[in-house]
């Protein structure tokens, strides 16, 4: 096998392909009351440029404080539970996710995250579009009591008809 780049393949050694075993995530990131972030991939780590990923846990009917992630994006995998969102200024807006659903969080959106099973804990895949685990824990919201229910559509699948697919 030829070599393209001169002498990166021994560099590549050390430097490639890692694996973050689960019993070696970090518990020494930032972290928001009301659950528990372990980083797995971020800058000290691996050596990450742009990303940072790692597990958020959350006990059973347990409730984050509200909080945001600066300019980064954030997505959510649910591996067990049911989740809860809501976000908005006064955490006006919800939404939940059951295991194998992805939840997308823009930057700057207040938000808070709640287990919504009494008897399991809640357990995610969190990456976020930069190395740093940036938290910004908001402590003066004042939360609306009946948050308005959103309802997800995708502009490919708002009008099924329109594509010939069934409602």
């Amino acid at each position: 096998m030829t070599e393209r780049n001169g002498g990166d393949t021994e560099r590549w050694k050390h430097d490639g392909v890692r694996v973050i075993k689960g019993d070696q995530l970090d518990p020494n990131t930032t972290q928001t009351p009301g659950m528990f972030r372990q980083a797995a991939i971020n800058h000290a780590r691996v050596g990450a440029q742009k990303i940072w990923a790692g597990t958020v846990s959350i006990e059973p009917n347990a409730k984050t404080g509200v909080h945001h992630h600066g300019a980064l994006e954030s997505v959510i995998f649910v591996i067990r539970g049911k989740a809860r969102m809501r976000w908005g200024t006064r955490l006006e807006y919800v939404a939940e996710a059951g295991p194998g659903d992805f939840i997308f969080v823009p930057p700057y959106v207040p938000h808070q995250e709640i287990n919504a099973d009494p008897d399991h804990v809640l357990e995610c895949v969190l990456v976020r579009s930069d190395n740093d685990a940036v938290v910004v824990n908001i402590t003066d919201v004042d939360p609306v009591e009946k948050p308005n229910e959103v309802h997800w559509v995708d502009p490919l699948h708002a009008r099924p008809e329109k594509f010939g697919r069934p409602k």
